[in-house]
């Protein structure tokens, strides 16, 4: 997991499906095969799907929506398979770009966690709803991250993870024990839910952004 050191700014528009340049494409098919490109391509087909329109609100869609929103990106994803980082990346911990991780066709918890905070955004979802969580899985005795949704700034959040396809409240995965948070603005520590700084002071974070940022220009 990232440790915090004081890094660059980030970047606010990156890591979206529509991004994703012909060079990129082909960049990754070089590397893993044909099929990456047709799991791109799903990708952008899975956001498109459910991307608000110009004149919708994520405010104002039902709930019933909005689940069916979260439901569907948390789903595919969660059919990526899992990889261990020193398998797939041959480094003990490696944050994937939303555009890797398909292309690869695998990941980790970081990365699906990752994947689903920028898809969300893509489609619409404010970033004050979506909060990139670190936590302790007590089942699994180990670190893992989750995306974390909250329906409003005071309410409970939905937790989205790759070890379970429901989605459900965070008081209903006791195994999971929060350390702290973030999104594009702010980190938050679990314990106090006081702000703690930037998200630009996450070593693995900044570099991830300075890697879809390199995607851009691909």
């Amino acid at each position: 997991m990232g440790i915090f050191v004081f890094c660059l700014a980030e970047g606010r528009e990156l890591g979206f499906s529509s991004n994703v340049t012909p060079g990129l494409v082909e960049h990754f098919v070089r590397i893993f095969g044909e099929q990456a490109r047709d799991r791109l391509k799903a990708w952008q087909d899975m956001v498109r799907s459910y991307q608000l329109s110009g004149d919708q609100h994520w405010e104002k869609l039902s709930d019933h929506t909005e689940r069916e929103i979260e439901t569907g990106v948390n789903a595919f994803y969660n059919r990526v398979p899992f990889i261990d980082d020193l398998k797939h990346w041959g480094v003990e911990d490696y944050w994937a770009t939303p555009a890797e991780m398909l292309a690869s066709n695998g990941g980790d918890c970081e990365d699906y966690s990752i994947a689903k905070y920028f898809a969300l955004k893509e489609i619409g979802v404010p970033i004050t709803h979506l909060r990139i969580t670190y936590v302790k899985a007590t089942k699994l005795n180990r670190a893992h991250m989750v995306l974390a949704y909250y329906p409003s700034s005071d309410a409970e959040p939905l937790i989205l993870d790759n070890l379970e396809g429901d989605i459900r409240l965070a008081s209903e995965r006791p195994d999971l024990i929060p350390v702290y948070s973030f999104n594009d603005d702010d980190v938050w520590l679990a314990r106090t839910g006081e702000r703690a700084g930037s998200p630009s002071q996450i070593r693995l974070w900044q570099g991830l952004l300075e890697k879809l940022e390199q995607e851009q220009r691909m």
